[in-house]
């Protein structure tokens, strides 16, 4: 979709941190985390929402998000992790997406107040991330 800003992510218009990429989907790090390591997973064809999906998209999608998470876990040494997707007015992007939401015991990224003084730039993440 032209107008589409994860399309356009997808097409190398716009450069992203990218984690993981295959023919079906990207993931990358959100550049407005809700903690350090959240990651995006979207299809590289465009869906609207978890209505529009085909379910072997969807089904792919959610086993790239155990990879995803088991990196994360490896790299970062989160806690655990919330996997969120939204639909209808509360998706923002309106191009089916999964957030990956890493926890950590030792920060306030629990509660649901975002506590920005306690998320790192997304670029130290991106690096920690891909150290050998």
């Amino acid at each position: 979709m032209k107008d589409c800003i994860f399309c356009k992510i997808i097409d190398g218009d716009i450069p992203s941190m990218k984690v993981y990429e295959d023919d079906i989907c990207l993931a990358y790090l959100d550049i407005n985390p809700d903690s350090d390591g959240h990651t995006l997973i979207i299809p590289k064809k465009h869906y609207k929402d978890i209505d529009d999906i085909e379910d072997d998209v969807l089904l792919h999608i959610y086993k790239t998000s155990r990879k995803i998470m088991k990196l994360l876990k490896d790299k970062l040494k989160c806690d655990g992790f919330s996997l969120l997707q939204n639909n209808g007015d509360v998706q923002e992007v309106k191009h089916y997406h999964l957030h990956i939401k890493p926890y950590y015991k030792d920060k306030k990224s629990n509660e649901l107040i975002k506590h920005t003084d306690l998320i790192s730039d997304p670029k130290i993440i991106f690096e920690k991330i891909n150290e050998s």
